[in-house]
């Protein structure tokens, strides 16, 4: 009879295997889930690392055109173009590199990517096209920094394309709990009644498009003496 009690102890009731199934069922699922998470991070990370081969061979082919040109200004401009390709692949890791992160220390970030446009410029530009970082650091929102990369990395090419002299970043706060970020270059300024929702530029529509998605607002100044161009991106 003992020996009866016990095996009938040892036996599951049928109330405690009722979610046995089900729970099977969950935990599969979820090993299921995890499995494809796991895939797609691999294939995400393929995808980057071609991307960034790719570039990297577009840089050697324009770089070694660049040496076989024989016309002193094609090779210039080759040797420009080999220069923004790399710093297209460069940015694409930092913005890569924030993948996973809930937020950015953002003022070291725009510290290597202006350090990374400076390499754009032209030798003899140099000395008078720096490009400073100023403000103090803050984290940000990794959902906010990604779209605010792209905004400072088109606005650092429009100035360096249209703009003179000295070009600075500037991060800080508001009165608040705001942030605004500025790209500063001196003259020539912007011609009066530029209007940038008007304009045919791709690249400002994405500068515009961008703000709209962190809910942020484009501001203009011309300076004192319409002697600069400053865009700023006042955000929440």
């Amino acid at each position: 009879m003992p020996n009866a009690l016990r095996r009938a102890s040892e036996t599951p009731s049928p109330e405690f295997c009722s979610d046995c199934p089900e729970r099977a069922r969950d935990e599969r699922l979820l090993r299921e889930k995890d499995g494809v998470i796991h895939r797609q991070d691999v294939l995400d990370r393929e995808a980057s690392h071609r991307l960034l081969n790719s570039l990297q061979m577009v840089v050697s082919l324009l770089s070694l055109q660049s040496r076989m040109e024989s016309n002193a200004e094609a090779a210039s401009h080759l040797s420009a173009a080999a220069n923004r390709v790399a710093t297209i692949a460069h940015i694409h890791r930092l913005l890569h590199s924030m993948d996973g992160r809930q937020s950015v220390a953002f003022k070291q970030f725009l510290d290597e990517l202006c350090a990374d446009y400076s390499k754009m410029l032209g030798p003899g530009e140099r000395p008078h096209r720096d490009i400073v970082v100023e403000g103090t650091d803050v984290e940000l929102p990794t959902a906010v920094s990604m779209p605010l990369a792209l905004i400072v990395s088109e606005l650092l090419t429009n100035a360096i394309k249209h703009g003179k002299g000295r070009i600075t970043v500037r991060l800080e706060g508001r009165s608040g709990t705001g942030h605004a970020i500025s790209v500063c270059n001196d003259g020539p300024a912007l011609p009066e009644g530029f209007d940038p929702v008007a304009g045919q530029g791709l690249g400002m529509k994405l500068v515009l498009s961008l703000v709209e998605q962190i809910g942020g607002e484009l501001r203009i100044d011309r300076g004192d003496n319409n002697d600069r161009t400053r865009f700023s991106v006042l955000f929440g």
